[in-house]
């Protein structure tokens, strides 16, 4: 369908493809994988005639129609309905109803055989090409996508750019191309959104091919993988899971033919060194050297993947209980987010807040931040130290700004090495560090905003949307970094794999309640999937009575350790509340006029926090 051949591009001096080659076929549905700035949009701009190749050859057939979502569509606006935008996909089909329009009014006027005859070729056309039906395929595609119904009818313009993107994602889908090409489509897509496109490309007629950094959306819609690496285009056959184990044993193989090859040239090296000036080894020694020449020189493998090698530490251990959200009320105008929704995060949790989008996930978070005004009460625990991550945190960093001096505001007193280091971990190195953040990408400045929340100390991290516009190494990255975090995390995220990775409990937001489940992704998952499947609520058996000649259970025992539980905490809470008050009374600037008095207070605060920490460990052996 698709012949790419010796094809090479270069930007200034910098090759992006050098004599890369690619066949795709019709029923070819390819991720196309690589590191941020390898080139994956530009191939897809050449494959569409946008973007001319410096040499070599792209062949298509003349009947072969692309389908092409990117990111430049975000800047399209009409006063047209979504519906009326998506419709357009069927732009010859809705000239058919006009002209069969325009026969109707003329039978009105001048009725005749020849005017129904026409009527019914036009009618019988219309028919065939489906078009009683179009309207409403358009309708439900919209809403798997996310529209409500009350929606369809709202002009394009009054969307978001993400939403616009979903029209036009719509539009793409209905006319369904012999090759559709999606640029990060997740990237404006919530995961209830991501699962109904994955079902729907699964019986997808054509070939399509796929940018994304979603790797569980790549397992479930692709069955090849194409790597953009060293300029060239790399195929394995298979999703992203068999990819990863195919390429580690390629470059297993690889890295020993190369150790291999390098030692048989070291081997007649030494021989050239060694004879080629003995007149009776002088001819061996020529053959040897014209047999270095025309050798095909294996290359070494390049380790592209990241360790993270920094541990991001804070100095100051929250209480056991981080933050409590107390019947949190939350509406905008006459739309209610959160009603009278209580529920409470512990010292450790690795949350993750999922579900459709305008559900409120966002507005939740920014309550828990303190940004976001609310009806209720949100209680933060003792010693809790904030650090919020939101996509506005890109807008937020100062263009004038090197990355050095960018993460030096965060005042955390790191050395330079210290934070060369943490840049080295975002994949900024060497001369990367002096980069101005107006020259950086929209990735690049992710990873800048990300490693500036996570040097900041925080023992209690709030993340927004952190995978966005993160390649996929990137988010290795972010994956290693979080595992590695032993702080508390609330995260908001539709990505499915970065989740499982990241996340010891599930949050949602249903009946205007945040709802948890003690666990992770794959086990929601899988109670979910029953929930939905039984179409019943989960309830919790009660235990069986016993039979009256059953030794009855001593529950002495479990009362004593309740009880020695409660009293560990009334303790926890006395000496937090002490505390509390020894601080309050230690920031107070005419204390220090009484040397006597501060030194008293001091060590009372020193000897109490270390109390504290007793009884937290006493706590976590006993709860």
């Amino acid at each position: 369908m698709i012949d790419i051949t010796n094809l090479s591009f270069y930007l200034g001096d910098r090759p992006l493809y050098d004599e890369a080659s690619l066949f795709i076929g019709p029923k070819d549905k390819i991720g196309l994988i690589g590191l941020n700035g390898t080139g994956k949009s530009t191939l897809l701009k050449m494959m569409i005639g946008e973007t001319q190749p410096t040499s070599g050859k792209i062949s298509k057939g003349k009947e072969t129609t692309i389908g092409f979502l990117n990111q430049d569509l975000l800047s399209f606006q009409t006063e047209d309905s979504i519906l009326s935008v998506a419709m357009q996909a069927f732009a010859s089909t809705l000239d058919l109803q006009k002209k069969i329009d325009h026969v109707i009014k003329q039978m009105e006027e001048n009725y005749s055989d020849d005017l129904v005859h026409k009527l019914t070729k036009l009618q019988e056309r219309f028919e065939a090409e489906e078009g009683y039906v179009l309207q409403s395929r358009a309708e439900e595609l919209l809403e798997g996508i996310g529209f409500k119904t009350a929606d369809l009818q709202r002009p394009l313009s009054e969307f978001s750019g993400g939403w616009r993107m979903r029209v036009m994602l719509a539009k793409l889908l209905l006319e369904k191309p012999d090759l559709l090409m999606l640029d990060e489509p997740t990237n404006h897509l919530d995961l209830p959104s991501i699962q109904w496109i994955e079902s729907y490309l699964q019986s997808y007629e054509g070939a399509y091919i796929i940018v994304s950094h979603d790797r569980e959306f790549l397992n479930r819609s692709v069955n090849k993988i194409v790597e953009v690496s060293l300029q060239k285009l790399n195929v394995y056959p298979g999703n992203y899971d068999f990819y990863e184990e195919e390429k580690a044993l390629r470059n297993e193989l690889q890295q020993n033919a190369f150790e291999n090859q390098q030692q048989k040239i070291k081997q007649a090296e030494r021989f050239i060194e060694r004879f080629k000036a003995k007149a009776t080894k002088a001819k061996q020694a020529q053959s040897k050297m014209k047999m270095l020449e025309k050798m095909d020189r294996v290359e070494q493998v390049v380790d592209e993947n990241a360790q993270v090698n920094f541990r991001f530490n804070f100095k100051t251990k929250s209480g056991r209980h981080v933050k409590r959200l107390i019947d949190i009320s939350k509406s905008y105008d006459d739309l209610e987010i959160l009603k009278n929704s209580t529920i409470g995060i512990e010292r450790g949790d690795k949350i993750a807040l999922i579900g459709a989008n305008g559900k409120g996930k966002s507005t939740a978070l920014r309550i828990i931040a303190g940004t976001e005004p609310h009806t209720g009460k949100v209680e933060t625990g003792h010693n809790v130290i904030n650090s919020f991550y939101a996509q506005h945190q890109l807008e937020a960093l100062d263009i004038k700004n090197d990355l050095l001096e960018e993460l030096k505001l965060e005042g955390t007193g790191k050395t330079e090495q210290e934070l060369r280091s943490v840049l080295g971990c975002f994949l900024f190195s060497d001369d990367d560090v002096f980069k101005k953040i107006k020259v950086l990408s929209g990735g690049e400045k992710s990873r800048v905003a990300l490693a500036k929340t996570l040097i900041s100390e925080a023992n209690f991290l709030l993340l927004d949307e952190p995978t966005n516009h993160l390649d996929m190494l990137s988010v290795s990255i972010l994956v290693q970094a979080l595992q590695q975090y032993e702080g508390t995390l609330l995260l908001v995220s539709h990505d499915r794999h970065f989740i499982s990775q990241v996340a010891n409990k599930i949050w949602w937001i249903e009946g205007k309640e945040i709802k948890e489940y003690p666990g992770t992704y794959e086990e929601f998952s899988w109670w979910k999937e029953k929930n939905t499947n039984t179409e019943q609520k989960i309830e919790v058996s009660k235990p069986k009575a016993r039979k009256e000649n059953t030794k009855p259970k001593n529950n002495q025992q479990e009362q004593d350790h309740k009880k020695k539980v409660k009293q560990v905490e009334a303790q926890i809470e006395k000496y937090e509340n002490e505390i509390s008050e020894l601080e309050s009374a230690l920031a107070d600037p005419t204390l220090y006029e009484n040397p006597e008095e501060y030194e008293k207070l001091n060590a009372s605060y020193t000897e109490k926090k270390q109390v504290l920490e007793q009884l937290m460990e006493k706590w976590e052996e006993i709860a």
